[in-house]
């Protein structure tokens, strides 16, 4: 592998990415920005019906963020022009067939792009099956297809995530899919059997004249239903797992890494400490414990979270970028902690408790929420239990109160009976991963780490190594704070 200098290998390059909007590409682009001033230029594929509605999401979801700060302080009274030279937004979908881009974008971008990085996704686990399939699956192929033409490709990456293994215990290893492989070994998975599947269930439902919102649910329950026949446990995951098995199908020799990211959270430093953007998946339980909402939590206190700052995951992006440029391989990066430096639900659920009985958040009316230690269940059926039971309890004081006229405690039942309701729906949505038993192998990653510090990487800048984090000292004074300060 070659390395030399990162920051060189992004001179004069031209990268397009997708999913332009969200998290991670976010931190990718400011990333790229800061420490390369000179790359030539940066597409970035945002969904919209033209290129006006393109360039003010471009404005109000991206570089009106504070992750831009740090940026725009660098580039002063330049930042505005600086900005305009170096990214095009160009709107697309890439669901579509051919992006969504019309003929003289494709032209112009085949002959222009040296790398190209697919953020794109639907990250709910609970997406309706259309949307889920058009966009993690069909939308990877597109973006392989498109990168065939490119007459300059030096590389795809792709990013999926480490939970495409399902609910896998013991160690995961970094290996590719094969076309319809299952999970549970239940034969007959055909991608685009499973697109007709969908669309003509959809169909169907429409025939029917339902409202769009039985419409939408319908379509969430059929994804999920299809999930869990092939051994995975929602659908964005078994989605994400199919479009690595288009990737792998259909690259031919295009060089392609697919990095697997574990559970992505807020930035360890750059390009400042704590920068997070909307509930991520174990931010939920943090809002609802820190509010006073959460007292049971259903987790095997042993089991490991797999966590990696986002900050680390985009190095280790850029590092792998330069790495396999030009190489005609299919590459699989985890990217993760839980090998080398694991943390456990129950350290977690410590270093929450610590963090709100020192600064409890406070209530509408100024008053702050004291936390309890709390109850970890590490049996889900006791928790499902004893939740069913208070809330019928609630129910039934909620009933009383109706017939006897006490409004105030009817308003109280009804607040906690919605609390109730949220917390068994995040129970279910999470389950998988408040019980999960495995650890993910990062051979290629520790590889790639190693390799670079060989050959004279430098870690302050490309730092994506997990033996760098304190978990306790990363929870207390940076993640938790943002949660706070972005999500409450």
């Amino acid at each position: 592998m070659d390395f030399g200098s990162i920051t060189e290998f992004l001179r004069n390059k031209t990268i397009f990415v997708t999913g332009a909007t969200g998290f991670i590409a976010k931190i990718l682009l400011e990333k790229i920005l800061r420490i390369q001033p000179n790359v030539k230029k940066m597409y970035l594929l945002i969904r919209a019906k033209d290129a006006k509605v393109a360039n003010v999401r471009l404005r109000d979801e991206v570089l009106s963020k504070e992750l831009f700060d740090v940026l725009r302080k660098k580039c002063g009274a330049n930042f505005e022009s600086f900005i305009s030279e170096k990214i095009t937004p160009v709107a697309g979908d890439a669901s579509y067939g051919n992006l969504g881009l019309t003929d003289d974008e494709l032209n112009a971008m085949y002959n222009d792009i040296d790398i190209i990085i697919s953020v794109a996704a639907t990250t709910k686990f609970d997406e309706r099956y259309d949307v889920a399939l058009g966009v993690n699956t069909l939308g990877a192929k597109h973006v392989v297809n498109f990168a065939k033409k490119c007459t300059k490709i030096q590389l795809l990456i792709h990013v999926s995530t480490a939970y495409v293994c399902g609910e896998k215990a013991g160690l995961i290893s970094e290996k590719p899919y094969a076309m319809g492989e299952t999970l549970n070994g239940v034969g007959g998975l055909d991608i685009y059997s499973e697109k007709m599947l969908a669309a003509q269930f959809l169909c169907n439902l429409k025939a029917q004249g339902l409202p769009e919102k039985e419409i939408r649910q319908r379509m969430k329950n059929l994804g999920n239903q299809r999930a869990k026949l092939y051994g995975w446990p929602n659908t964005y995951v078994f989605t994400k797992a199919m479009g690595e098995m288009l990737v792998g199908q259909q690259r031919g020799n295009l060089p392609v890494v697919i990095m697997r990211p574990t559970i992505v959270c807020s930035t360890l430093k750059e390009p400042f400490p704590g920068w997070v953007e909307g509930c991520r998946t174990i931010d939920s339980v943090a809002v609802m414990y820190g509010k006073g909402s959460l007292s049971l939590f259903p987790a095997d206190g042993s089991s490991v979270l797999d966590l990696i700052p986002a900050d680390m995951f985009v190095n280790s992006m850029i590092v792998a970028m330069k790495a396999h440029a030009n190489q005609p391989n299919l590459t699989i990066f985890q990217v993760g902690s839980s090998y080398r430096n694991p943390v456990t639900f129950k350290e977690l659920h410590g270093f929450h408790f610590h963090y709100f009985s020192d600064n409890p958040w406070s209530d509408r009316e100024g008053n702050p929420v004291k936390v309890w230690k709390g109850l970890v269940l590490s049996n889900i059926l006791i928790f499902q239990i004893i939740l069913y039971l208070v809330r019928f309890v609630v129910q039934m004081i909620s009933i009383f109160a109706s017939k006897t006229g006490c409004g105030d405690i009817q308003d109280i039942m009804f607040d906690f009976d919605k609390k109730l309701n949220i917390a068994m729906k995040l129970v279910n949505l999470y389950k998988p991963y408040l019980f999960f038993n495995g650890i993910f192998a990062d051979t290629n990653t520790e590889m790639l780490l190693i390799a670079a510090g060989e050959n004279g990487l430098d870690e302050d800048v490309f730092n994506f190594n997990p033996l760098s984090i304190n978990w306790k000292d990363y929870f207390i004074n940076v993640h938790i704070p943002a949660i706070v300060k972005y999500l409450f």
